[in-house]
């Protein structure tokens, strides 16, 4: 399953550092962070708790870019 989400980064490095962030959580099969359209793209692995995925997602992502927001 794919979902969309809006982030808000400033910049085009810490998007790229958060796309990698957000690859190596577990449950998460691909992602991808379009950052002109300000959106992150997430596959799901089959049978992944959505929830608890992305909770793990945005913590990773503050971990890189403490500023940046993600819309769940």
């Amino acid at each position: 399953m794919k979902k969309n989400y809006e982030i808000e980064v400033d910049c085009a490095n810490c998007a790229a550092k958060m796309e990698q962030a957000t690859k190596e959580v577990n449950g998460v099969k691909s992602a991808v962070i379009n950052f002109i359209m300000q959106r992150l793209t997430v596959e799901f692995e089959e049978g992944a708790d959505i929830k608890a995925v992305m909770a793990a997602v945005v913590k990773a992502c503050k971990r890189v870019e403490p500023d940046c927001e993600i819309s769940c």
